[in-house]
């Protein structure tokens, strides 16, 4: 296997050095606008013939283009809003895409694409890293376990291990994506048909076993497309965020009173968005992280079972591994985007066109890849 990894960040590297685990994968290309300075956790494969990040902008199409040539699959970790017409220039490669996603109405223009990767005999996968990703396969294998399922609820967060107020929170990915939770409406389902929740609302408690108290609210991008996919057959479908109680009423408060707005102001004569310095001023104190990491994930399918009332749950909690400077946040992201583009690869995923994650990545071969990295996954019933 040859593998493109698009985006030298914190999810992309902690996908090529996954990547490199596996004797079978023969040449992982990392590529980024900049790739002088990358993540110590992979100056152990600066040797390795098979590590060759290259500098690459991501927006040159015809660089694009010479970077696929001869992979088996691209990995995509850049912003999600570059997804679309790099998966269209890996479609007419011939190479399997898949990414991070976290933009439904970018996945259903990628699933335009699903002619040509047909032609050409590839899967693209968008939204495959934690949520949407692990956290989707999971509810629909759960869903699958029942014989009806009338209601599914979804809940992730990247949380630090010893929150510090006042956010009781740090950055375990872009704060540009966060703000993009924080103000996007949600879809859920309700009654079983398509409906929108303002983000951070309809916030309750969720205790979690080795973590304790959180509190869950509405965000957008979680559900990926099985709020289209279930419309008419799960009532109650929705995906929640998960932080420590008092998060979300910091932030609704500072979004109503206009921090997270992108309109430009006046301010002493010069023109300034205030979501831009609402990121300035949190950037430095967020990305300077005190604590290690932990993530956690809660999946509860309800429904029957050979005519009895069921539920079927699953709990993931991971915790950063402090030997290789892994956080939580990029072993349950990275790796799931690495354990997909091999599945890829392997052709264990298809057939050839597009695909969520749910729709078609085997939950039991899946699962035990996780395992295989640390990361246990709970059954509770």
């Amino acid at each position: 296997m040859r593998m493109l990894v698009l985006g030298a960040g914190l999810q992309g590297s902690a996908a090529a050095f996954d990547l490199l685990q596996n004797p079978e994968v023969k040449e992982v290309r990392l590529a980024d606008l900049k790739v002088d300075a990358l993540r110590p956790f992979l100056d152990r494969f600066k040797a390795d013939a098979r590590f060759r990040p290259q500098a690459l902008d991501v927006k040159d199409g015809a660089a694009v283009r010479r970077a696929l040539s001869g992979v088996d699959a691209a990995l995509s970790a850049v912003p999600y809003y570059l997804n679309g017409p790099l998966a269209a220039a890996a479609a007419e490669q011939g190479v399997h895409w898949c990414d991070l996603g976290g933009n439904t109405e970018i996945v259903k223009q990628q699933q335009k694409l699903a002619p040509l990767a047909q032609q050409k005999g590839i899967t693209i996968v968008p939204d495959c890293g934690l949520a949407p990703g692990l956290v989707n396969i999971l509810a629909e294998s759960a869903i699958k376990r029942l014989d009806s399922c009338s209601a599914c609820r979804l809940f992730v967060g990247g949380l630090p291990q010893r929150p510090e107020p006042p956010l009781n929170y740090q950055l375990v990915y872009s704060l540009e994506g966060v703000l993009d939770y924080y103000t996007t409406p949600s879809w859920v389902l309700e009654k079983g048909q398509p409906a929108t929740r303002v983000a951070l609302s309809e916030r309750e408690p969720i205790d979690l076993a080795g973590v304790g108290r959180l509190e869950a609210f509405h965000t957008a991008g979680g559900l990926s497309t099985m709020f289209e996919k279930y419309r008419g057959k799960i009532a109650t479908l929705e995906y929640k965020t998960l932080r420590y109680p008092g998060h979300a009423a910091i932030m609704e408060a500072l979004r109503e009173l206009g921090f997270f707005d992108q309109a430009p102001l006046d301010v002493k004569g010069v023109k300034v968005a205030p979501r831009d310095m609402t990121i300035a001023t949190l950037f430095p104190k967020l990305n300077k992280p005190k604590s290690p990491d932990l993530v956690a994930l809660r999946v509860v399918a309800e429904g029957s079972k050979g005519g009895k009332a069921a539920r079927v749950g699953y709990e993931v909690v991971d915790r950063m591994d402090e030997k290789n400077g892994i956080s939580a946040m990029m072993r349950t992201t990275g790796y799931s985007l690495s354990i997909t583009a091999q599945m890829q690869a392997k052709r264990v995923i298809g057939p050839p066109g597009v695909w969520t994650p749910d729709e078609c990545v085997p939950a039991d071969a899946y699962l035990g890849a996780l395992r295989q990295r640390g990361i246990e996954v709970r059954e509770f019933a």
